[in-house]
């Protein structure tokens, strides 16, 4: 039986369960039936403004009810939703706009500065903008100004902006189309390119729906309450993993989500005991970082039944702490944006073994290789993690060398490269050993080195980079960059570095570290050995450890 399409999917629970609260968002809350039907005023606001079927639109926003809105309306008439973070820069909205060509964006007045800055360069002809607090009541709009709590941003207008209110002003009488959930896309995520480029993700309706209807099925099923659960959104929602349980376990079954804009740990820690939470998703940084609240032993948490975690390695010790301090275990999830989401804990089998990431989904399929070659690796040996799924893409957008170095075929079926190296257990459980040097992971994003290493060659007396993940407890890795410069260079140090790469990354890009040398390790072929730099910089930490040293600072 083929799953059914995200906003079918949705209508259907919010028919059923049309009074119950479907979002709590800075204590505002939108029944099934309010939510329904702005989405389907936006739906029709959109095609007003001249996007049909197959039209690209960009979601430039922080967790919100208007994202969902967004999401759910594009989805409503086969409009190819492209979701960024809300902190890109203009030099990567620039770049996404222009590939995967935008008609429209919708984005905050607080990030509106940087749409304004790539109008003129890209293809985009409407820009929907809205204020973070535009769907809460007046008063505590009034309130949260009164405090200065209310972030806001200048829009200068023009033929091409529109606000997000006033497009909820359109009847909701969107017009009715047709999808073809294998050939039409449903949307694009971008992903680090190792050309130094993100890679646009392209998803059809049925590679987004069958994981979705896995977790309801094969997850959640007899533990989850449809109706009368609840679920924090912390994580950003414009990742596949938040995004993916979100729709699964929140707006699919009826339950209420209590969404989070930014992931503040205290608001996060009341907002559990306030709204009695039963289900949670986080990264380990967020664990650690809630055990480590000062204040957290004020709060109740004990509403807590079902804990996952995702985006990187969950250290036994933060498992242990969380379990003693509320009483229950953390299963995992893993996934990519190429993917999908692969594999769960089933909570049916109790709690997972440290390092585990559970078992594949029913419309996954998964396969171990040696390092360096496509041979099957042998039961309990270590191999890269191969996926596939009759129902997903398997390509990337505009990017036919990228794709073929990341996706191969094996007995007829075409598998995605996860880079990620995995052991298969008795039990068939799969356990979590390292990843591809390339792929850095800090505070749970996922970070491509030669991205990084791309910006810093652009500064005009880099000559070469390499970046590396160096290991930190609090944040999984803290991002480090080995710098050749050329040799008449004068007058730039770390500082301007740094400052070069915040004006064209994202906040979690950026390096933390930047060290000069004058030459980087390379192969017989010029290949870069990042790996033999980071192993190089493990052996300092653990020699460090062994002296007593503190690790360097930033």
């Amino acid at each position: 039986m083929q799953p059914e399409l995200t906003y079918s999917r949705f209508l259907r629970a919010a028919g059923q369960y049309a009074e119950r609260t479907a979002l709590v968002f800075l204590g505002q809350r939108f029944s099934y039936r309010k939510l329904a039907e702005m989405v389907d005023r936006f739906a029709t606001g959109l095609a007003r403004r001249g996007l049909k079927k197959g039209d690209r639109l960009l979601v430039y926003l922080t967790n919100s009810p208007q994202l969902i809105i967004a999401w759910l309306a594009a989805q409503r008439i086969g409009v190819v939703v492209v979701l960024v973070s809300p902190i890109y820069t203009s030099h990567e909205i620039s770049y996404m706009a222009s590939d995967s060509g935008a008609k429209a964006i919708v984005c905050h007045d607080t990030n509106y500065g940087y749409v304004r800055e790539v109008l003129k360069d890209s293809p985009l002809e409407t820009v929907i903008v809205t204020r973070l607090l535009d769907l809460v009541s007046p008063l505590k709009r009034s309130v949260a100004t009164l405090f200065d709590k209310a972030p806001t941003g200048t829009v200068m207008g023009g033929p091409e902006t529109v606000w997000f209110k006033k497009m909820l002003a359109a009847p909701p009488e969107p017009p009715q189309v047709e999808l073809d959930p294998v050939k039409d896309l449903s949307y694009i995520l971008y992903t680090g390119g190792t050309t130094g480029f993100p890679k646009g993700v392209p998803g059809n309706h049925w590679g987004h729906c069958s994981y979705v209807a896995d977790i309801e099925n094969e997850v959640l099923n007899g533990f989850v309450q449809p109706g009368e659960d609840s679920y924090i959104a912390i994580n950003p929602l414009f990742h596949i993993m938040a995004l993916g349980l979100f729709m699964a376990l929140g707006l699919n079954l009826g339950n209420t989500t209590v969404l989070m804009p930014q992931p503040h740990v205290d608001a996060i820690l009341e907002a559990i005991q306030r709204h009695g939470v039963r289900w949670m998703l986080g990264v380990p940084a967020l664990y650690r970082m809630m055990l480590e609240n000062d204040r957290q032993h004020f709060y109740d948490l004990s509403s807590l039944r079902y804990c996952y975690c995702g985006g990187d390695v969950l250290p036994r010790e933060v498992l242990a702490r969380w379990k003693e301090r509320v009483g229950v275990p953390i299963y995992q999830v893993y996934g990519s944006t190429e993917a999908g989401h692969v594999t769960y804990s089933r909570i049916a089998d109790g709690e997972p073994a440290p390092m585990s990431i559970g078992q594949p989904l029913p419309s996954r399929r998964v396969l171990l290789v040696e390092p360096g070659c496509l041979k099957p690796a042998q039961p309990g040996e270590l191999g890269e993690l191969l996926v596939t799924s009759d129902h997903a893409m398997k390509e990337y957008l505009n990017k036919p060398d990228e794709t073929a170095r990341a996706f191969v075929k094996l007995d007829s079926q075409i598998y995605y490269r996860t880079g990620d190296f995995l052991k298969l257990g008795e039990d068939g459980q799969l356990f979590y050993v390292e990843r591809s040097a390339d792929i850095l992971k800090h505070k749970g994003y996922r970070v491509s080195a030669s991205e990084i290493e791309a910006v810093l060659q652009d500064h005009p007396v880099v000559v070469g980079a390499c970046v590396v993940g160096v290991p930190d407890k609090k944040v999984g890795e803290r991002i480090k960059a080995i710098v050749v410069m050329k040799e008449d260079a004068k007058g730039v140090g770390a500082t301007e570095l740094i400052r070069f790469c915040r004006e064209r990354l994202a906040s979690y890009k950026v390096p933390s570290y930047i060290e000069f040398r004058d030459m980087l390790p390379k192969s017989k072929v010029g290949k870069l050995l990042r790996r033999e730099i980071r192993d190089e910089e493990r052996r300092r930490l653990e020699k460090e450890k062994r002296a007593g040293a503190a690790p360097a600072k930033e």
